[in-house]
């Protein structure tokens, strides 16, 4: 549910995946309009494989076929009809667990929502992190977002080796597509103004999150958001004091090869002087800048690491898609 930059970037990315039918697209958007939209992407380019458009159907190569129907509210697709293994809910408007419920009450077996929620659910997984405690039992699931999902695994390769004893991050986030392009009323001050512009200063919920990922962290770690003016490209800036003292950027680095190594699908470690647009299409939950790493003489090291946050957050839900998959004994999902 919800046709837009994730579920096309996650449309995209499943066309490569054979394994992965998707069956059902909702969407208050007209077919022809989201067909071209999926077939040119301002970030991201032409669609390799393709898909035609026959009717309210699209159409991989290989004979996929998904239908688009029009749904407002979760309540409002018959799932069970379709018998889909999984639902995700792309939308980035329905993260209560109330409204997943929905999702549930139409005949979806699971719901994955694209984002962080707004209250408790089931099971928010963090590959890299905590994918290999996922249950069967699992209904109601978040994928955290493409923030947590980088701030969690920057954590977790330093923390290996260090130990880390509080944390501020600074998410520096492309601009999203709920910003207006010239100041107008919104829903408070700063995101009022234009995303094209303006650095805007943001809330995040990532640091209240990670302190449930990850509990070693809890009340050591807070956050902010600065929206900017490109389309594509963020990256998580993390300080962090460490207990001990003498530290140099080069063994910081070694922990992020380290992580690396451990983690080849989701953690990558450059030693390139990379800007924002060498990270798009790179779908690494993060990229960790070994040029940017510094440290002082008493402990306090910064980290920055990079993410695509469209399509690497689209490459991970599918990811805990084939996970549950795998749990249910079945290879494929719907």
């Amino acid at each position: 549910m919800g046709f837009g930059r994730i579920g096309r970037n996650l449309y995209r990315l499943a066309a490569d995946r054979p394994e992965l039918h998707i069956t059902l697209i909702s969407d208050l958007g007209n077919p022809d309009i989201l067909h071209y939209l999926l077939q040119r992407d301002s970030i991201h380019g032409s669609f390799p494989s393709g898909a035609q458009l026959d009717g309210d159907r699209l159409i991989l190569q290989d004979g996929r076929q998904a239908r688009m129907v029009s749904g407002v509210t979760p309540a409002d697709v018959n799932w069970g009809r379709f018998r889909v293994d999984v639902v995700v809910d792309a939308t980035g408007k329905y993260t209560s667990r109330s409204a997943m419920q929905g999702h549930l009450e139409s005949g979806a077996p699971r719901v994955i929502i694209a984002n962080l929620p707004e209250d408790d659910v089931d099971r928010i997984v963090i590959p890299g992190i905590n994918d290999q405690e996922i249950q069967t039992s699992d209904k109601l699931v978040s994928a955290g977002s493409s923030t947590t999902n980088a701030a969690a695994l920057l954590l977790d390769a330093i923390g290996a080796k260090f130990d880390i004893e509080r944390a501020m991050m600074t998410s520096v986030h492309a601009y999203t597509s709920d910003q207006p392009l010239q100041d107008t009323a919104g829903r408070d001050y700063r995101r009022s103004r234009s995303a094209a512009e303006n650095i805007i200063p943001n809330d995040s919920a990532t640091p209240r999150w990670l302190e449930i990922i990850l509990p070693q962290f809890k009340g050591r770690i807070e956050g902010i958001a600065l929206n900017v003016p490109v389309a594509d490209g963020s990256y998580a800036d993390m300080t962090m004091q460490l207990a001990s003292p003498g530290v140099t950027a080069e063994e910081i680095n070694a922990a992020a090869v380290e992580a690396a190594d451990r983690m080849p699908i989701l953690f990558e470690a450059t030693a390139d002087p990379i800007v924002s647009s060498d990270i798009i299409g790179n779908t690494h939950s993060v990229i960790f800048d070994q040029q940017a790493t510094l440290v002082t003489a008493r402990g306090m090291v910064k980290v920055l690491g990079w993410y695509d946050n469209g399509w690497g957050h689209a490459a991970r839900i599918l990811d805990i898609i084939q996970a549950y998959a795998a749990l249910n004994g079945n290879g494929s999902a719907t």
